[in-house]
């Protein structure tokens, strides 16, 4: 009897156990839905959007923004060519009206979120002892610039039209015959200075801040060309929301701080 009852106490612990084993476990609570927002921005923008961007995701824990930095114009490409994007952050107003005009950013929607100068970057070292704007004409130094059509090498030839005017006729054909290269992004300017490829860059004031070992000329406000950039969402954005969200941070007095520290000046 004794060996009955307890063959038949193990069967029912074994059914107990199988029973419990064919109930399916309850699934562990899911994070918050992750969104990924995907930010096209100018080159001379990837120190400051990095930490912006940064700031951005940690105050938005569900959040991971993403940045394509280059060109304006390359970006501005890349849309028309159907590159999934929610935001555009343009060195040039040129850009960005092109993108309104074939629909792939809203009619008044986009905002002026800075602005920037040119300056002269040289190698550390300085090898051929440029001390002035003028000193740009001397023969045999290597000057490298952002390519005609990239913002950045637009407001630096449209400064040495105005060079030209102030130093002499002439000047700009001689600073341009002194061109070693033209480049698809500043970042490449400064590249190309830094490895001591060329005596003399145009850049923006910002890319200074993020290459300090570099020495510079200064352009003055004369002679200068101030870029405004302008940022929107685009149309076709499947995050419009957190698109809008971004722009309204980087409006923000924590954003513009973040931009200034950077290098960037503000709008007016």
């Amino acid at each position: 009897m004794k060996r009955y009852l307890s063959l038949t106490l193990l069967l029912s612990i074994f059914l107990t156990a199988c029973g419990a084993s064919a109930t399916p476990t309850p699934a562990p609570a899911t994070e918050a839905q992750k969104h990924t927002l995907t930010v096209f921005a100018a080159a001379s923008l990837t120190d400051a959007f990095t930490e912006i961007g940064a700031a951005f995701d940690a105050a938005n824990p569900s959040v991971t923004t993403t940045f394509n930095f280059a060109g304006s114009q390359a970006l501005r490409t890349q849309i028309e060519e159907g590159a999934p994007a929610d935001v555009f952050a343009s060195a040039s107003g040129k850009e960005m009206e092109t993108l309104v005009t074939g629909a792939f950013v809203g009619a008044d929607v986009s905002q002026v979120f800075l602005s920037n100068k040119l300056v002269v970057i040289l190698p550390a070292d300085n090898p051929a002892a440029l001390e002035k704007l003028e000193d740009l004409a001397n023969p045999g130094i290597k000057i490298v610039l952002a390519a005609e059509e990239v913002p950045v090498g637009k407001y630096a030839r449209q400064a040495l039209d105005l060079m030209d005017a102030s130093f002499g006729t002439g000047y700009k054909d001689k600073v341009l015959a002194n061109v070693v290269s033209n480049e698809d992004n500043v970042k490449q300017v400064v590249a190309k200075v830094q490895l001591g490829e060329a005596d003399a860059g145009i850049v923006y004031a910002s890319d200074v801040v993020a290459a300090p070992e570099l020495k510079s000329i200064e352009i003055p406000a004369d002679l200068n060309v101030i870029a405004k950039y302008p940022i929107a969402p685009l149309v076709k954005s499947e995050n419009s929301d957190l698109a809008a969200k971004f722009i309204e941070y980087v409006l923000s007095a924590e954003g513009q701080a973040i931009l200034a520290k950077w290098g960037f000046a503000p709008t007016k």
